[in-house]
């Protein structure tokens, strides 16, 4: 890990928190975002220093291109990704951006308005550059160009504001430049530098209307998502008050700056956090646990959520993801806001003993088998505990993987209480059909033979 980078993204953190109140988790959202290239919604009423929070952060990002917008229906494509450059369809026309990007060109231009300053024959310089288009012409006659620059398609940063209030007719281009950075105009398809989108509004479409349905695959292309409430700690208002009443209008420095370049290795050394098998074992438990309450968690979402807890190991200074890494996911995991609460109290809760968490959801599987067996009585008894057996088996062979895994004396006491509860619960079914008792090792070592 490269602490000097680390350094520089917490400074840049740090002055954005100075200058804002109970936005911790927001500044961090931000900088997530920004190591890991997803996309960020923000929830809150107005006034709450949302687009205020991601303008400061995005101010110390030197080097980089940013586009603004506040978007509204009569924000037209050509707004948001540039205009045809009708030149480059006239016969003999030059597209702007052939002139811009060639060197030659370019040098010749200079030259000519050095001439033109020193009051020097400009004549054979301007024959030239005539003849010299002409060339390019050719080269480039009868295809379409979109002037970019200063649009989306140009820049590393986009902020949409409202973005929920745009009109139909370029959903399918957000769509597109949100999810694959790419941007298509007149059968031709240019890749876009963008890091992150940002967006913030106060309120979510209602996605059950037929009229706002559509705005759906818009919001699921925002990866990381925020709520804001308003201040509510009374000296930290008064602090920021205080601070802008000393500013008098004025926006304070920009000191903390990180660079493109410095951003771009940032992102190089984030994606060489390590991620231990026992986060992703843990992952896939937090999932079962959500779905099992009825919140939606895309398969989608689960494949992608590691460059998220990398990110957040990475701003902790550690060079692996630790189970603590994973509640930052809680502004990744829901849909509707509702679903926050349940969300949050199940990464806290499974994080901090992820095994006592995988030995209960054994043994409730356990019980639940038990169930099954029990209001199974009028069916062959053989039928009944073959069943059963292959169930506990499968539980069983979870417990030995578990053991052999363990970190120390403590996980394997856990273990083999939890090995012992699943014997009581096999014998004790045996019992109730006086079926022959095997010992659920004897069947494992049977099987492995």
């Amino acid at each position: 890990m490269n602490q000097i980078l680390r350094n520089k993204m917490r400074a840049r953190m740090d002055e954005v928190r100075a200058q804002v109140a109970e936005r911790d988790d927001l500044i961090e959202v931000i900088a997530i975002a920004l190591l890991t290239r997803k996309n960020v919604f923000i929830l809150g009423d107005t006034g709450q220093a949302k687009s205020y929070a991601i303008n400061l952060f995005r101010s110390g990002i030197t080097g980089a291109r940013q586009f603004e917008r506040l978007m509204s229906k009569q924000t037209d494509e050509e707004a948001l990704f540039g205009r045809l450059d009708l030149s480059s369809l006239i016969p003999g026309g030059v597209p702007e951006q052939v002139l811009e990007r060639d060197a030659r060109y370019q040098d010749m231009q200079r030259n000519l308005e050095a001439q033109m300053l020193a009051g020097q024959d400009t004549s054979a310089l301007v024959t030239e550059m005539e003849q010299y288009r002409k060339a390019l012409s050719a080269l480039h006659s009868g295809e379409p160009c979109v002037i970019t620059k200063g649009k989306i398609p140009d820049s590393h940063i986009c902020f949409l504001d409202e973005i929920f209030k745009a009109s139909d007719g370029i959903l399918n281009a957000l769509l597109t430049a949100l999810n694959e950075r790419r941007y298509t105009n007149e059968g031709t398809t240019i890749d876009i530098p963008t890091i992150s989108f940002f967006s913030a509004s106060n309120e979510i479409p209602n996605f059950i209307s037929p009229e706002e349905k559509i705005l759906k695959p818009l919001y699921d292309r925002f990866e990381l998502k925020m709520v804001t409430e308003y201040v509510e700690n009374r000296d930290a208002r008064l602090a920021v008050l205080k601070g802008k009443q000393s500013r008098q209008g004025r926006t304070a420095p920009v000191v903390a700056t990180i660079s493109l370049d410095e951003l771009e290795e940032m992102q190089a050394d984030v994606r060489t956090i390590a991620v231990p098998d026992s986060v992703n074992e843990l992952m896939d438990d937090v999932l079962c646990e959500l779905r099992s309450k009825n919140i939606h968690v895309s398969d989608r979402k689960y494949f992608g959520y590691a460059p998220i807890a990398q990110a957040k190991a990475w701003l902790e200074g550690r060079d692996t993801v630790e189970p603590s890494d994973l509640t930052i996911l809680r502004h990744y995991l829901w849909t509707a806001p509702e679903e926050r609460t349940v969300i949050q109290g199940t990464l806290e809760r499974m994080r901090n003993d992820p095994l006592k968490d995988r030995l209960d959801g054994i043994l409730a599987s356990a019980v639940e088998c038990r169930a099954d067996f029990d209001s199974a009585a009028g069916a062959p008894p053989a039928r009944r505990i073959g069943k059963l057996r292959d169930e506990y088996m499968r539980l069983y062979e979870q417990l030995v993987d578990l053991n052999a895994n363990a970190q120390n004396q403590g996980e394997m006491e856990k273990i083999q209480s939890c090995l012992d509860e699943l014997e009581q619960h096999s014998q004790q079914a045996h019992s109730v059909i006086n079926f022959r008792y095997v010992p659920l090792p004897e069947l494992y070592a049977l099987k492995a033979g």
